[in-house]
């Protein structure tokens, strides 16, 4: 018989097949001092449970370490690495501080300029007038290059740096001067200015102070254009006393920079003889300058020189260095063509019910005499006045860049079908729907 220390007995010799796997051990119960048979299902059961425990805890420790990556797994799937912005495009705000002020001001970048494809972008710096002063850095987009942009922004591709005067100052302030050029030299840093397709423009108020960066500058710009500008300023009227030698030192700072003058003939602001006096002395010295003058405008030519078409194409065809080119053009542009008179049969061809092309809008043109009329969906009736046989103004309205004109549009049979309403800016097309008559 075994000791008492050892309380397990050895295994049984089984009696027949089924105790072998029903009797395995025999333990020694303390309290009755004999031994008891212990069935191997419990004794399996038993062990089964343990190992089970055991392997639930390792997976459960496992589980517990394996977790944090997990989350921070499913929280990466969930919030992608953040990707840089592209970069915004069109008018933006932006601001440059020099001793200490901060002065908010305005750039322009074509929907086409992209941050990462290393293109050089033509620059121009714009100088707006006396009435766009102020320190909120917008209204200098209300007028001028801004306004010719918004019309027609597939002509500008440019990044236009667009600075402000504060409200009490001048451009040809010394500390003005220094802050366009900051604001040229900043802009064209981050945006990839060209440094040889920079160009200077102003007008009215900022034409004074694009002549004088145009002297102080002379080899920075590619080009220059001011409407309605001069360098007789109308804040210090002394400067009339240089009139025969302050142009001369103008047009001999300013060299061979080809320069476009704008001004409209009754300007009584700017008077037209500035654009003319710094016509005719950069015309001496042998320099290239355009001088267009508009018939019948007042201050206010820039808003027509601007939309001009052939503008933005003549200043990319400039670039630095320039080869010196000799050129003195002088222009009187009426603001309407000379009209001429059709005859009854012309006109009564024309005439009819005109119908907005998917609206409700309906107009009519028609005779009264030798008179040709429209009579727009309001009610209102203006003459129309013709340029050729087919197209036609309003000559009652206000001279400006946005004359409208009606250019009526024919079949192969050469019978009117609709007109084109086009203001410079865009194009309506309306559909004739009946004929009309005196």
């Amino acid at each position: 018989m075994p000791g008492m220390g050892d309380k397990t007995a050895p295994p049984t010799v089984p009696y027949g097949p089924d105790l072998v796997t029903t009797i395995r051990f025999q333990r020694f119960c303390d309290s009755c001092q004999k031994f008891h048979l212990i069935p191997l299902g419990i004794t399996m059961m038993k062990s089964k449970m343990s190992r089970l425990f055991r392997i639930t805890a390792a997976c459960l420790a496992l589980a517990c370490m394996a977790w944090p990556a997990a989350a921070r797994a499913t929280a990466s799937n969930s919030h992608p690495a953040k990707m840089e912005a592209p970069q915004d495009t069109g008018f933006l705000n932006r601001h440059i501080v020099l001793k200490g002020i901060t002065y908010r001001f305005q750039v322009y970048l074509p929907e086409e300029w992209r941050r990462d494809d290393g293109k050089k972008w033509p620059v121009i710096l714009s100088l707006h007038g006396r009435g766009e002063r102020g320190s909120e850095g917008l209204w200098q987009t209300q007028v001028g290059i801004a306004e010719a942009v918004r019309n027609h922004p597939d002509r500008w591709p440019f990044v236009i740096v667009m600075p402000q005067c504060p409200q009490t100052s001048h451009w040809t302030d010394p500390a003005m001067l220094d802050l366009a050029m900051a604001a040229l030299d900043q802009e064209s840093a981050e945006f990839h200015g060209d440094p040889s397709r920079t160009y200077l423009t102003g007008l009215s108020l900022g034409g004074y102070g694009a002549w004088e960066l145009a002297r102080l500058h002379p080899h920075r710009w590619a080009a220059l254009v001011i409407a309605a500008g001069g360098v007789f300023w109308s804040y210090e009227p002394d400067r009339w006393q240089e009139a025969t030698i302050l142009p001369a030192g103008y047009a001999q700072a300013v060299g061979h920079t080809p320069v476009w003058l704008f001004h409209g003939s009754l300007d009584n602001v700017v008077p037209p003889r500035q654009s003319e006096l710094m016509f005719d002395a950069l015309k001496a010295s042998g320099g290239d300058v355009r001088l267009w003058i508009y018939q019948g405008l007042k201050h206010d030519c820039w808003t027509r020189a601007y939309d001009e078409p052939e503008l933005p194409r003549w200043m990319l065809a400039h670039h630095l260095p320039a080869a010196p080119e000799v050129l003195a053009e002088r222009l009187v542009i009426p603001l309407r063509p000379p009209t001429i008179q059709l005859s009854l049969a012309q006109l009564d061809s024309l005439t009819g019910e005109y119908r907005e092309p998917d609206a409700h809008a309906t107009g009519t043109i028609f005779r009264q005499g030798d008179q040709l009329f429209e009579k727009n969906p309001g009610g209102d009736v203006v003459l129309l006045q013709a340029e050729s046989a087919d197209t036609f103004f309003r000559p009652g309205e206000k001279a400006s860049a946005k004359d409208f004109h009606l250019i009526f549009e024919r079949d192969a049979g050469g019978h009117v079908t609709g007109y084109l309403l086009d203001d410079n800016r865009h194009q309506e097309r309306w559909v004739k729907t009946g004929a009309g008559g005196r």
